[in-house]
């Protein structure tokens, strides 16, 4: 009798985990093919927009996880919204450069200074129209002007050696990273990804959403996802042990008292 309730209770357990795997694989697969419809329409756009140098901007964003804390569909999305105002002013390739020097110095302002990146992203979208209004949602001690944005320009130019012209949007990005960088702030986000628990937490995150839209596109090199993902997850164990160890110590401590 024993006997027979404990296979029932096993075949019950058995059945619900059966269950539960067939409904978080269709739960999985429909996330996967929604990366993939997504990155589908992505491509498309970067495409459009770099033509030749397509290539080298779906690298850029395949390797996004790591140094902007996006996935490769995030990176794509916002590079689209604009890299037409840098094309206008360079060629494909240095636009393609360019544009990911941008993104880049998004995520780590975003890192560094604590503000959400959406803000960041809707002030570069400005001054590719050339509204700088939200230069002040960047934090580096320039108001939302033109005459502030002409004053970082300068300030930049005395850093590096190099005129800046405010009426092209190239300038204004390559001067917006000289003064990042000049405030140690370029970085950040390849930083935290390798040495932070929340940064490799992100750039996990990130990887994984990769890894689920590459499960539904029979050319991505799935080989290469599935390694991203497994580092970052190496990564953010590595960052997490040594906190585990030092806490669970003080923890039964703490409670004891």
């Amino acid at each position: 009798s024993g006997m027979g309730t404990a296979l029932k209770a096993a075949a019950a357990a058995t059945a619900a985990a059966v269950a539960g795997a067939a409904t978080a694989i269709g739960a999985l697969t429909t996330k996967a093919i929604e990366g993939y419809a997504a990155q589908e329409q992505l491509v498309g756009g970067v495409e459009t927009l770099f033509k030749t140098s397509s290539d080298t901007v779906v690298g850029y964003a395949n390797d996004a996880y790591k140094t902007a804390g996006m996935s490769a569909n995030e990176y794509m999305e916002t590079v689209t919204s604009f890299s037409a105002s840098l094309l206008a002013s360079m060629n494909n390739d240095t636009a393609a450069a360019a544009a990911n020097v941008a993104i880049t110095d998004m995520s780590d302002n975003a890192n560094k200074m604590g503000t959400d990146i959406s803000l960041i992203q809707n002030a570069y979208n400005g001054f590719a129209k050339q509204n700088y209004t939200m230069l002040d949602n960047l934090k580096l001690g320039y108001g939302g002007t033109k005459e502030e944005m002409q004053r970082l320009l300068d300030d930049a130019s005395k850093l590096s050696g190099i005129k800046y012209d405010i009426s092209s949007y190239s300038d204004v990005v390559d001067a917006i990273h000289v003064v990042q960088t000049e405030m140690g702030i370029t970085g950040t986000t390849a930083k935290e990804a390798s040495t932070t628990i929340e940064g490799s937490v992100s750039s996990m995150s990130s990887a994984w959403d990769n890894w689920v839209a590459g499960m539904a596109d029979s050319e991505a090199n799935f080989s290469q996802l599935t390694s991203n993902l497994v580092d970052s997850i190496v990564t953010v164990v590595g960052n997490i042990a040594p906190r585990v160890i030092e806490t669970v110590p003080r923890l039964v401590s703490g409670l004891g008292e």
